[in-house]
């Protein structure tokens, strides 16, 4: 009678709520030394990166916006992008996510853990929003710190987009955040598949390194021939995609069925993820026995989306090509062969033209021109590399106070015997 009384009076045990679990696995996170040089990295690294580029003669010019980090502070973080999307972001979200479950497995806490908060789910939910935190913490200071050094070392100023056209500063801004905004999806996705390795294969380096190796594949998707629906199922594609809101129009489908195929990829793995770990047997350390079940509760439904997006993309048309435009490509020709006729005249001493005289466009005449024989000087026909004469508009008079040819082609800036 006395024990069954004491029994009664005893307290019942509580489960831990999900925002205590939270805030416990965030301080363990942010206390391990390689999260916190991470995080500092993240944070310092891209401003210093930028600013020092910026201010050399040599330019990554191999790089998207790499030619203009002389010309703006905005072109900065979209270099940074380019080169996050592809080594930064699966790295990093590989020593977080991939590395949340697998440190309990190696110090053996697991027991203890449940002690405290005494239900599996808020575990795995409080470890998830923790990863995904810092994850997210990382990405940001990426974009902060990659922004805040190009503007000032370079400045506040307009970004020439990939077909031609002027962004202000205010448009620039906008459309930059929305591209970094963009590389967010593809990111959480490799976050969901850090905890899925991290849970299903336990202590074993595979989990850690899973959503590097999964990056890696996409990457290599997205080089191979393969058809457009395959690159366009796969989160990685928007690591490259957000390219196409510097366009005038921007390309907006690729962008939204990247952002929908991401989303699917984050929520299935997650859900994959979440399921192996109820399904875990916490009674024996040493054996969490949850890679068996891997495939078929892992990679299977993963397989299985990659193959249904694939059809319902194929079937709805939305892969209408790449995006590319003839006329897009041909503003951007005669901007650069502008930019680049007015720095010829200017160090050959000859006399200037203005901007307007240079409103140029493209026509591709591929065949038509050929080229003179050595010795002779050429005539007109300043043209692309793949034979593109480019003349002004017709109907506009020529300004220039250098000789036009009987053609109606600009000379070119060796167009003069020396």
């Amino acid at each position: 009678m006395t024990a069954s009384v004491a029994a009664d009076r005893a307290p019942a045990l509580r489960r831990g709520s999900v925002a205590r679990g939270y805030r416990f696995e965030l301080v363990k996170l942010v206390s391990q030394w390689r999260v916190r040089v991470l995080v500092g990295a993240c944070w310092i690294g891209p401003a210093l990166f930028v600013a020092a580029v910026s201010q050399q003669s040599t330019l990554p010019v191999d790089t998207l916006f790499g030619r203009w980090m002389h010309a703006t502070g905005w072109a900065g973080p979209l270099v940074i992008l380019g080169f996050a999307g592809t080594w930064a972001l699966p790295l990093l979200t590989s020593v977080v996510a991939g590395d949340v479950f697998a440190t309990e497995d190696r110090l053996g806490t697991w027991r203890q853990l449940l002690v405290a908060v005494r239900s599996p789910g808020r575990i795995f939910v409080a470890k998830a929003l923790a990863a995904v935190t810092v994850v997210l913490l990382m990405v940001t200071g990426l974009a902060c710190a990659s922004t805040a050094g190009g503007l000032a070392a370079v400045g506040n100023h307009a970004l020439v987009g990939l077909d031609g056209h002027l962004l202000a500063p205010g448009d620039a801004a906008r459309t930059v955040l929305l591209a970094w905004a963009c590389a967010l999806a593809p990111t959480l996705a490799l976050a969901a598949i850090g905890l899925l390795g991290s849970v299903a294969l336990g202590r074993s380096p595979m989990g850690l390194l899973l959503p590097a190796l999964v990056a890696f594949a996409m990457q290599l998707a997205q080089l191979l021939p393969l058809p457009v629906a395959v690159r366009l199922a796969l989160p990685g594609y928007l690591f490259t995609a957000w390219a196409g809101l510097f366009t005038a129009p921007a390309q907006a489908g690729p962008i939204l069925a990247g952002l929908v195929a991401s989303l699917l990829w984050t929520v299935t793995a997650t859900a994959a993820a979440y399921r192996l770990f109820l399904r875990r047997d916490f009674t024996n350390p040493t054996d969490d026995r949850s890679g068996r079940r891997a495939l078929t509760v892992g990679a299977l439904p993963l397989a299985g989306l990659a193959t249904a997006t694939v059809a319902v993309l194929a079937a709805t048309g939305t892969t209408t090509g790449s995006g590319i435009r003839q006329d897009a490509v041909q503003r951007s020709v005669a901007t650069t062969f502008a930019h680049l006729y007015r720095l010829q005249t200017r160090q050959l001493h000859r006399p200037d033209v203005t901007e307007a005289q240079l409103a140029t466009t493209a026509a591709c005449t591929k065949g038509a021109a050929r080229s003179p024989p050595r010795g002779r000087a050429t005539t007109g026909g300043a043209s692309c590399p793949g034979g593109c004469p480019a003349s002004p508009p017709p109907g506009r008079p020529s300004t220039s106070s250098t000789s036009r040819p009987t053609d109606g082609t600009w000379p070119t800036a060796t167009g003069r015997r020396k």
